[in-house]
């Protein structure tokens, strides 16, 4: 049966071509394929249904919530005592009311941290809430917070460690067996999971040995029960950034190269799943450039995920008191983040006492309300847009509030805007349809000087899903975006000044 998730070639018509056009969520290069065959393809890599709708979220909050929550311990070593966990006032709805307010359209739960500790009552071992004081052993953390999340239309996701330090077969091929049957219970225990999330820490279990993952056998087992989910970041669809500030690169690519897949799995006409994550990936600064590509084996849609904790712990701890990152931190990293071409997660660890505390309310809506102040007037909403050899109705389709519409520019073509009265801006917005690729490589917003002359406010390099440019003030009557480079036409879905 086709996968509608990952076809390989996907025939679609442009808006800017009369002739169907293939698109790949993978895709091979061959030893005879110029620079301009590579630029092509890597044009014409795309987002598979999966990838698209986890770009679209922009913000996602992690929960770090367990016995190191009651510790005081950010790794916990296996041998804490179940009794340890105890919140006096546990409420997933508080989380999700303040996550809904806050504009987070996800959460992910860490559902078991490297200490083994199992935040629902799990079939496979009893170091869990079953040894919980919390509820007489009754409770099932995991099963409140995925109810909270899909009562209020919020995703939800897991984080399951595959680092055990508590677990006795931890360190042979029997552990496998035991990860695959916790994995198994998360995916079918609590209804849609969106999100699967897997780190690559891999320490000595209580035994002194180390773990083989099976990676490939856990990717299969989310495919099949949740097939909608995204894996992420040790898993083919979502990669970590490279740091945990929050941060993107400047130069933020999704097409990348994927040096460890057979290209004979990914001819032209085949429909095979990638179910083997692409080439690790995390601290270089350039990941997919003419440059990088040129000497790739495959380019396969990998996007960006940035972590960071609103406090200096990924666990709650009193003496963090007082350092819980304010709106206007957190504004700073959403345009080093989103505006970047990645996704934000940011981790909002619950207290002792099971919700979100007053520090990190108060900063998370904070930042919503900053968010919505800046962009609640796009300034091109009053101007006359025009681009050469388009109809008005048809230019204005770049700032009309909707990325689902957008138009494609041809080479020289650029995006212009005229006021009767002079306005002021500092931020500019850009995205491209991504379901059409990533292609722009460079770019810049240029102003109108009362000389009448054009100056340059702002540049930049790649755009992909979401850019975001912040400068010093500018007041001028006319303003355009110019594209200086890209990978053949660019789609361009939706333009902003505020």
């Amino acid at each position: 049966m086709r996968n509608k998730y990952f076809i390989l070639a996907l025939t679609v018509l442009l808006s800017c071509s009369s002739t169907p056009e293939r698109y790949y969520n993978h895709v091979a290069l061959e030893e005879t394929d110029t620079l301009e065959d590579i630029i092509w393809k890597a044009a014409h890599v795309v987002p598979s249904d999966r990838q698209f709708e986890w770009q679209r979220l922009e913000l996602t909050a992690f929960a770090h919530f367990g016995l190191n929550t009651f510790s005081g311990m950010q790794w916990g070593s296996g041998k804490e005592d179940p009794a340890l966990f105890n919140p006096t006032d546990f409420d997933a709805r508080q989380w999700v009311d303040v996550l809904k307010k806050a504009g987070f359209k996800s959460l992910l739960l860490t559902c078991k941290h490297h200490d083994g500790f199992c935040l629902w009552p799990s079939a496979y071992t009893d170091y869990s809430v079953i040894q919980s004081p919390w509820k007489d052993g009754q409770g099932d953390v995991v099963r409140e917070v995925a109810d909270a999340c899909h009562e209020a239309g919020l995703k939800f996701g897991i984080y399951l460690s595959p680092w055990d330090r508590h677990e006795q077969s931890y360190g042979t091929a029997e552990y496998n067996d035991y990860f695959v049957s916790q994995l198994t219970e998360l995916l079918t225990g609590y209804g849609t999971v969106d999100e699967v999330w897997f780190d690559g820490a891999c320490g000595e279990g209580p035994n002194g040995k180390r773990q083989e993952y099976d990676f490939d056998r856990w990717y299969r087992v989310v495919r099949a029960l949740q097939p909608q989910a995204v894996i992420a970041v040790m898993g083919p669809d979502v990669r970590w950034v490279g740091n945990e500030r929050g941060r993107a690169r400047e130069t933020e690519w999704s097409v990348v190269p994927n040096n460890n897949l057979d290209p004979s799995l990914i001819a032209a006409e085949s429909q095979h799943e990638l179910i083997m994550p692409p080439t690790r990936m995390t601290r270089e600064p350039d990941l997919g450039s003419r440059e990088i590509i040129r000497n790739a084996k495959t380019l396969v849609w990998y996007p960006a995920e940035s972590d960071v904790s609103i406090r200096p712990g990924w666990f709650y701890n009193d003496n963090d008191a007082g350092q819980t990152k304010t709106p206007e931190q957190l504004m700073d990293i959403y345009f080093k983040s989103v505006g970047r071409n990645s996704n934000l997660m940011l981790n909002i660890p619950p207290n002792k006492e099971g919700r979100f505390g007053d520090e990190e309310v108060e900063s998370l809506l904070g930042f919503a309300r900053l968010r919505e102040k800046i962009f609640e007037t796009n300034l091109i909403d009053f101007s006359e847009v025009t681009i050469d050899c388009l109809s008005p109705a048809r230019a204005r389709m770049v700032c009309d509030g909707n990325y689902d519409t957008g138009v494609c520019l041809d080479k020289g073509q650029v995006i212009a805007w005229k006021w009767q009265e002079a306005v002021t801006f500092s931020i500019f917005l850009a995205q491209e349809d991504i379901r059409k690729g990533q292609r722009v490589e460079s770019f810049s917003l240029e102003y109108k000087t009362e000389e009448g002359t054009w100056a340059t406010a702002a540049e930049g390099s790649t755009i992909g899903y979401k850019r975001l440019l912040h400068f010093e003030p500018v007041t001028t009557n006319e303003a355009r975006m110019v594209i200086h480079s890209s990978r053949l036409e660019p789609f361009i879905a939706e333009t902003g000044l505020y």
